[in-house]
């Protein structure tokens, strides 16, 4: 059956007192920004033992690359991965629709922009400092929008 997986970015709620717009007429309520991407597809379940070694092996590549001494899976006996293979369901979402959301402020004056982007920058949240990261004006993906 079709089913929808959410990607979610960097959020934050966004604080009315960030904008320079209170200020000036207060008209401002706060809100909340984020990135999130949606993917739509039919999901596949598997258990196809190849298949999973095949899965099992280049994630395992991928996250351990950086390592000095990266770990593979043909450093575990055999017998032992068939075991864990055994154990492991896949998962596959061919992806038929894909949508992205950066919800960032950008119908705000430039002035609020900035006001929210400072707000973010000095808050001692991470996930909030991430988000003032992305609305940088120089930041590569703002051109997609």
């Amino acid at each position: 059956s079709e089913v929808l997986v959410i990607f979610q970015g960097p959020e934050a709620y966004i604080s009315p007192s960030w904008y320079a717009a209170k200020a000036e007429h207060g008209k401002v309520v706060p809100t909340w920004n984020y990135i999130s991407v949606q993917a739509h597809g039919r999901a596949e379940v598997f258990d196809d033992a190849e298949r999973l070694l095949q899965l099992v092996s280049r994630l395992s590549a991928l996250h351990e690359a950086d390592r000095p001494q990266p770990w593979a899976v043909s450093d575990a006996p055999r017998e032992y991965i068939d075991s864990m293979l055994r154990a492991i369901v896949g998962f596959a979402l061919p992806i038929q629709r894909i949508e992205g959301k950066w919800k960032l402020g950008q119908n705000r004056s430039s002035a609020d922009q900035v006001g929210v982007r400072e707000g973010l920058t000095a808050s001692s949240d991470a996930r909030d400092r991430e988000l003032a990261a992305q609305m940088r004006n120089d930041h590569p993906a703002k051109e997609a929008l």
